[in-house]
């Protein structure tokens, strides 16, 4: 088995996206001889403490020379020392960068965003997981095309379940942690003008990653009389995700930013028609022929594409069909292609 070492921020089985690509790609490089060395760091996200970054930067700066050295993005913007300390070894994943998280003070950002490009700029090899994340990583962050690979996520192939709504209650899924960037405050503001109509939302998700955010996301959905219709369900096992995605009728996720955004890709693979936003990849992940985006920030355009689907099962029909016909990679097929990355490297 050939090594490298895959360095993370905080528990790599937090149920994110980010980490479910870290996981997999861990798994199927297994299978293509390449074994992982899984460095795991402290909570980093946004403003670690300082002691966190320097005991950070210090581990990842006694990796013994010769291995390649995986860092994900999350964890980056703290690193910039111990990067440059790994130097020619060192590929940078990148899901989005962090400076571009929902809620952050402009000031916040600003440092985080000058960290990321100083991390970045050490990196020998930079994997993005879209194409629009590596338009923002070569415009704002100065990293040279010919350093960059886009890697998107593999997609699990799955049996579309048959959906007979027969009780006219349409059923709205949405996938995500509850933090700001998901868009949550958005869809209950637009769901809140649809009460008329025949609806119900369960939300799945991480609901400890930005109490704050939860806590308001509930009093909001209680204030506007929508407690029994909206269902905030927290984490769940991959098998009750996957009976999520079957029993539903239409996911809607109106996230400000994606780097890439697995979970449209697995709501397309189940057969669901999809609503989104035109924010960061979301408009290369999700095709015209599969689902509905809006802007960013939009509840009234929002609610516009909800109403459409929700009163037109043709419509609904059609962009399920279009779901269905939308062919993604498999884990397998980009493991291959990161495990050519770490063969550059190594």
């Amino acid at each position: 088995m050939k090594p490298f070492v895959f360095v993370v921020p905080g528990d790599l089985a937090t149920p994110t996206g980010g980490y479910a690509y870290d996981r997999r790609i861990i798994a199927e490089l297994a299978t293509l001889g390449w074994q992982a060395d899984v460095l795991t760091l402290g909570e980093v996200s946004p403003g670690p403490s300082d002691d966190t970054r320097v005991a950070a930067n210090s581990r990842l700066a006694a990796l013994p020379i010769g291995p390649p050295v995986v860092i994900d993005g999350l964890a980056l913007a703290m690193l910039a020392e111990g990067a440059q300390a790994v130097g020619r070894n060192l590929i940078a994943l990148i899901h989005h960068p962090v400076a571009l998280e929902s809620g952050l003070s402009a000031s916040v950002a600003d440092a985080i965003r000058q960290s990321e490009r100083t991390a970045l700029s050490f990196a020998r090899r930079v994997i993005a997981v879209s194409e629009a994340t590596a338009r923002v990583l070569v415009a704002d962050y100065d990293v040279p095309s010919d350093r960059l690979a886009v890697i998107h996520p593999g997609t699990d192939r799955v049996a579309v379940a048959r959906r007979d709504r027969r009780d006219g209650v349409m059923s709205l899924l949405a996938v995500g942690a509850l933090v700001p960037r998901k868009g949550y405050d958005v869809l209950v503001a637009a769901l809140a003008t649809l009460k008329h109509l025949p609806w119900r939302l369960t939300i799945v998700g991480d609901a400890s990653r930005s109490r704050r955010t939860t806590q308001q996301l509930s009093a909001e959905i209680a204030r506007l009389g929508l407690a029994d219709r909206i269902s905030m369900v927290g984490v769940v096992t991959a098998e009750a995700l996957a009976a999520h995605y079957a029993a539903a009728d239409l996911f809607v996720l109106p996230s400000r930013f994606e780097g890439y955004g697995m979970v449209y890709a697995e709501a397309m693979a189940s057969g669901l028609p999809v609503i989104g936003t035109n924010a960061g990849a979301i408009p290369d992940t999700v095709p015209s022929q599969a689902g509905l985006l809006v802007p960013p920030d939009d509840s009234t355009a929002l609610a516009g594409a909800l109403r459409r689907l929700i009163e037109d099962p043709h419509e609904r029909e059609h962009l399920a069909a279009g779901a269905r016909a939308v062919r993604f990679p498999s884990w397998s097929e980009q493991a291959a292609r990161f495990a050519q990355v770490l063969d550059q490297v190594a």
